[in-house]
């Protein structure tokens, strides 16, 4: 990430994440899109994993921090059954992934599309109601307290065999900066629960980690954990 850590987290972290992504969605998309091939992998390995459990005819799933729905969110409405959730921070990525996902499906996509641009920690939905929650590059926005208690929220929104493909920081870190982060305009900030702590969580709110794998970053060359989690 070649941040620096700070001491306290800033009273509008959020606020300034937000104008971040809002400032820099074309620089950030540019970026990231070529680079998906790691995260369509484990969600396609999410997928099977729940597809080994009996599920219903109709499907929910949660996309937290979609961007501008390539590809991930694109790759989840290709299930012509599953109903979508996907939330990000910006104002400016939902309106791209509206734009991107929506124009010229005549409708269907709209109706089983649902996009909501807010703090992912605001987030409500009733216990056992998602099949699968999906987080790549998402939840380390969160200070480290919140991603605790965001981890138990989703165990309770999925159903029983629900899964979560997500990924975290490998290494532990409270608060880290970086004031130009992609671009001029690119505040960021990053937290994380580390390796251990982050799969001890998991075990504690009631999920099955089936799959915890480490790698450094493709495109900056931070180490993440990468999770596949049933509850």
């Amino acid at each position: 990430m070649e941040a620096h850590d700070i001491s306290a987290i800033p009273a509008d972290m959020k606020e300034r994440l937000k104008a971040s992504y809002d400032a820099m969605a074309p620089t950030y998309n540019e970026w990231t899109i070529p680079h998906s091939k790691q995260r369509l992998e484990y969600l396609d390995k999410a997928l099977e994993c729940l597809s080994q459990s009996n599920r219903s005819d109709d499907l929910a799933f949660l996309e937290l921090g979609c961007g501008c729905g390539l590809p991930i969110t694109k790759r989840l409405l290709s299930h012509s059954n599953a109903k979508i959730f996907a939330n990000d921070l910006s104002d400016t990525q939902i309106a791209l992934a509206k734009a991107n996902l929506t124009q010229g499906s005549e409708g269907e996509v709209a109706q089983r599309l649902e996009l909501a641009q807010g703090d992912m920690n605001q987030l409500t939905f009733p216990d056992h109601s998602l099949d699968m929650v999906v987080a790549f590059y998402s939840i380390i926005h969160l200070p480290s307290h919140e991603q605790t208690a965001l981890l138990g929220r989703i165990a309770q929104w999925l159903k029983p065999g629900g899964v979560l493909v997500a990924n975290f920081a490998e290494e532990e870190s409270n608060s880290a900066v970086k004031e130009d982060w992609l671009d001029e305009k690119g505040w960021m900030f990053w937290s994380g629960l580390g390796k251990e702590k982050t799969l001890r969580q998991l075990n504690t709110v009631g999920f099955d980690v089936v799959v915890a794998d480490t790698f450094n970053d493709i495109v900056d060359g931070s180490s993440f954990l990468w999770i596949i989690a049933k509850h």
